[in-house]
């Protein structure tokens, strides 16, 4: 096959890892930084251009698209979807994923549990919804923040409503989360690949530290799931279109809470920590649905 990894970076561990495993099972790679492309949109013809070239003969693409870009990252990946070419994301489901509020809407409707959360554009009644929560503490996340940036825990009301503010005065839109205390500062990332766990781990966070992200000096260890954590996990990549995907959930006293489902997960820690090739796991998905002529 041929394949187009769209990465902003290619050094980035993940981008490195699926070339590897693409490379490793004889298909040629092509890493592509998607900002640069331009989408050429006439009657009868989608094409893409890169510094100038036409992308042609792409068999399959894999998306990594960071969060800062996801909109356009979209519109490249749905140019593609349009030609016929297979993808690994689709556009509908990176956009679904990414925005925090319309995943946890998606996954409540289907019967899934989130962390309680609240959001408000009215600054007026802030007061009165933080009061809906518990003396535990609330976190208050920007809905497009990734790797813990704009996720704040505040230890009273009058901070979260003070935080709150500040985001309302920047015009970034924020929810109010309930904290989950008993989960002690972990999460359990699961890492999904076309409708199978491949992988799971706990990322506990660093002393002092409540976000568990592994940027933010969190550490990480093999962790067996539940049966139902398993279902859980399943069922919220089903929902979200995902076909690879991250999901991380809070253990808690009424069970697992879904904190975020990610569309373009990294590779780095869930193969380090648990030594399982995921990058091939995600060649090989490629594999079973890509058919080319070239190859047969």
């Amino acid at each position: 096959m041929n394949i187009a990894i769209l990465s902003r970076n290619p050094a980035l561990y993940s981008t490195q890892s699926l070339a590897r495993a693409a490379r490793v099972r004889h298909h040629f790679v092509r890493i592509i930084d998607y900002m640069h492309c331009d989408l050429i949109i006439e009657d009868g013809s989608l094409t893409i251009s890169y510094h100038g070239q036409v992308i042609e003969q792409v068999d399959a693409i894999i998306p990594r698209i960071g969060s800062s870009y996801t909109n356009y990252g979209a519109a490249v990946i749905r140019q593609f979807e349009e030609k016929g070419i297979f993808t690994s994301l689709s556009s509908a489901a990176l956009l679904k994923a990414r925005d925090k509020l319309s995943c946890a809407q998606l996954l409540v409707s289907k019967g899934l549990q989130v962390p309680k959360t609240i959001v408000s554009n009215n600054s007026m009644i802030y007061g009165d919804l933080l009061e809906q929560f518990d003396e535990n503490g609330i976190v208050i996340k920007l809905i497009n923040g990734t790797h813990g940036i704009g996720v704040v825990l505040a230890e009273s009301k009058g901070q979260a409503e003070s935080i709150l503010e500040a985001f309302n005065k920047t015009s970034q839109k924020s929810m109010m989360q309930e904290f989950i205390k008993e989960a002690d500062g972990a999460d359990i990332r699961i890492f999904i690949v076309d409708g199978e766990i491949v992988g799971s781990m706990k990322r506990k966070a660093r002393e002092g530290e409540f976000r568990s992200n592994l940027h933010r000096g969190g550490s990480s260890s093999v962790e067996p799931v539940s049966e139902i954590e398993a279902k859980v996990a399943l069922r919220a990549a089903k929902y979200l279109g995902l076909k690879v995907a991250g999901v991380d959930m809070l253990r808690s006293k009424r069970g697992p809470l879904i904190l975020e489902v990610n569309a373009s997960p990294g590779l780095e820690g869930i193969e380090t920590t648990t030594k399982v090739d995921i990058a091939g796991r995600i060649i090989n998905f490629l594999e079973r649905n890509v058919i080319s002529p070239q190859y047969v």
